[in-house]
């Protein structure tokens, strides 16, 4: 596991739920490769082509304090697995605003133990309940008891999630779940497994649509389109069959690119140092 970040933007972002996003932005660090492979990213451009900066624990912990300047409502350490070690170091010293670990929900509970204490929200996906879409998209065979097993740490360890006056999430496990076209009853699976997991008012649920075929979702044809309404009408009824109320539902409309940042180092490097850069160029 590689010790040293390797960050492709750190910037205040608003696409994030709202009790992340809030009216000020989450202090977002895009931090760069994965440990999955997920042949559909959004963000392939860093998950897999490895877009970005290497930089040491004493900047990062600098760009923590610039976005907190910025008036960050939190720092959301996004697709951070890799970079565990380097982070839990990073965060030896508590800051004054909580700190999201946004993760694809395939972790280990050895690695979320060196975060106790330091992460007040985690916001792992639960991408897949049938481990064969897991390893056909995702190339993670194990995924779902990995998942399993990681989201129940989450949870030990933050307790149920605490909303401040103005709707923040202070502290808590958001589980994510990505509407996959053709794979309604996946996402039904997911569903059932949070629903018979958690008791109410225990963990926040959000139900995503935005999805749209990047990356590689060329080479596999059921997956190359946008979902279908029926589709995410087809989910949306069944969760609220399913009793969950805690939570978020992403409009279809949200499928754009909208959603996707331009990774272009903003944040990352100290000033004299793009400049530096510019120069060269």
């Amino acid at each position: 596991m590689p010790f040293s970040p390797v960050v492709a933007r750190a910037a205040l972002h608003f696409g994030e739920e709202p009790c992340i996003s809030g009216s000020r932005g989450s202090g977002t660090i895009f931090f760069s490769g994965c440990s999955l492979h997920c042949v559909f990213c959004q963000n392939y451009g860093i998950s897999t082509e490895n877009l970005g900066q290497e930089i040491s624990v004493p900047r990062l912990r600098e760009i923590y304090r610039e976005l907190i300047a910025q008036g960050a409502h939190n720092i959301n350490l996004v697709n951070p697995t890799h970079f565990v070690r380097a982070i839990a170091q990073s965060l030896d010293q508590p800051l004054s605003v909580p700190v999201v670990y946004n993760c694809g929900g395939y972790e280990s509970v050895d690695s979320l133990r060196l975060l106790e204490g330091k992460v007040q929200i985690y916001l792992p996906d639960l991408k897949y309940a049938d481990n064969r879409l897991a390893m056909r998209y995702s190339n993670a065979a194990d995924y779902f008891e990995r998942a399993d097993t990681a989201i129940r740490e989450m949870v030990r360890q933050t307790g149920p999630y605490r909303l401040g006056p103005d709707g923040m999430l202070l502290s808590g496990v958001l589980i994510r779940h990505l509407i996959l076209p053709g794979q309604v009853s996946n996402s039904k699976r997911v569903i059932d497994w949070v629903a018979d997991t958690f008791p109410a008012k225990t963990v926040l649920f959000s139900l995503m649509s935005q999805y749209l075929p990047c990356g590689k979702a060329s080479d596999f044809p059921e997956i190359n389109r946008r979902l279908y309404q029926r589709e995410y009408d087809e989910v949306e009824e069944y969760l609220f069959q399913k009793g969950i109320e805690d939570g978020f539902l992403q409009e279809l409309s949200s499928a754009n690119c909208a959603y996707i940042p331009d990774f272009d180092m903003t944040g990352v490097l100290l000033p004299e140092t793009r400049t530096g850069s510019l120069d060269k160029t």
